[in-house]
């Protein structure tokens, strides 16, 4: 499953991810990870989270990154939930269609079981419609 947090940049994105990260790892059976583009929230996420910030690794496309991200899945079977956050930048989107990399997001989640929750700073209106169906949060 994917969801998504959407809203211009500076209206809090981060904020609710974060705290939706520190909520999920309270109840979660497995692991949660957050993906993002530096270590600067490493002390407002909970010790129990993994971080990683992907700008320590070379991404240089979007097919890369689901890559990473399959990576991350296939070491850790008890992956529950991966929050990316500034999901355009780590994804190598910016100004470009998300459209294909949101749809392979849901079939990884769906084959083996992670949920997605992604920050995406764009206007809602702006997202494709594939993306429309997930947004949670339109700041």
């Amino acid at each position: 499953m994917v969801q998504i947090i959407v809203g211009v940049k500076g209206k809090g994105k981060t904020k609710r991810l974060l705290e939706m990260a520190n909520e999920a790892v309270k109840n979660a059976k497995g692991t949660v990870v957050y993906l993002d583009k530096s270590a600067k929230h490493m002390y407002e996420l909970s010790n129990k989270i993994r971080l990683i910030n992907v700008n320590d690794y070379e991404i240089m496309s979007s097919d890369g990154f689901t890559g990473f991200v399959s990576g991350i899945i296939s070491q850790d079977h008890d992956l529950e939930t991966m929050f990316l956050d500034s999901f355009l930048k780590l994804a190598n989107l910016e100004g470009g269609d998300i459209t294909p990399v949101v749809d392979t997001l849901e079939k990884i989640g769906e084959k083996y079981n992670v949920n997605f929750v992604l920050s995406v700073s764009m206007d809602a209106a702006d997202l494709p419609e594939n993306a429309k169906k997930d947004v949670v949060v339109a700041l």
